[in-house]
């Protein structure tokens, strides 16, 4: 989702510095924004090295003069095992990633931020509330961040910064195509496998990747400019938070 929000918010007018440890995958998004007319800049970004958030930080704030918001998008999510015989010593590895590098991420942000009064918001996924098989690792590091989101909300706040999460469900992107083939390829119809996805989902469709990264961006908007500290689901309504 993440080539996705920078594609969509550089549409829209805004200059993206993107971050991620795959610099070919970074430089293809970028020659895509650049030849839509779009601005951006990338730089190869571990979020577990504090030092390469600075130097993301700064490279972006250097391009285009200031930080107006920043998005966590991160994913790491670990073996897909139950949690009776899960590599505990694999969580905390996960965690690093999905948790505490959102937390370098805005550290490395924060005296921008400040400057801009701007917003963070930090992907999180459905499934620290409602548990899907497989998933330990990946949602604890997200439950981790759904609480650290708080958290920053109120320290952050005092400079003017609004912290937010959203919460994720299935999302039509490459990660879930890929599922989709893979049990496709282990002998499954194709019909029957979207169908037990979309059955528990009231819309009736897995959301598009394009649509779940217009909401993220929606709460680093202007559009939630008195949103802090709050959780938005997005995910068709399979999870309706009480």
């Amino acid at each position: 989702m993440g080539q996705s929000l920078a594609k969509i918010a550089a549409a829209e007018g805004a200059k993206v510095g993107l971050g991620a440890r795959n610099k070919a995958f970074l430089d293809e998004v970028v020659a895509d924004i650049k030849a839509k007319g779009g601005e951006a800049i990338a730089l190869p970004t571990d979020v577990t090295n504090a030092d390469q958030c600075r130097a993301l930080a700064k490279a972006t704030e250097d391009a285009f003069g200031k930080i107006d918001g920043l998005i966590n998008s991160a994913y790491m999510h670990g073996e897909w095992l139950p949690t009776d015989i899960a590599d505990v010593e694999e969580y905390a590895s996960v965690f690093n990633v999905n948790c505490a590098g959102a937390l370098r991420m805005g550290q490395a942000c924060l005296e921008a931020l400040k400057a801009s009064k701007g917003a963070i918001v930090n992907v999180s996924t459905m499934s620290t509330v409602n548990p899907f098989p497989g998933e330990g690792a990946y949602s604890a590091g997200k439950g981790g961040m759904n609480a650290l989101t708080r958290h920053m909300a109120k320290d952050f706040g005092k400079y003017g910064i609004r912290v937010n999460v959203t919460r994720m469900g299935w999302i039509g992107g490459a990660p879930v195509w890929g599922h989709i083939d893979r049990e496709v390829a282990g002998g499954r119809d194709r019909d029957e496998v979207i169908g037990e996805i979309t059955a528990r989902i009231p819309i009736g469709i897995i959301p598009p990747e394009e649509d779940c990264a217009k909401a993220v961006l929606f709460m680093v908007s202007d559009y939630a400019k008195v949103v802090s500290g709050a959780s938005l689901d997005v995910n068709g309504g399979q999870y309706m938070a009480p």
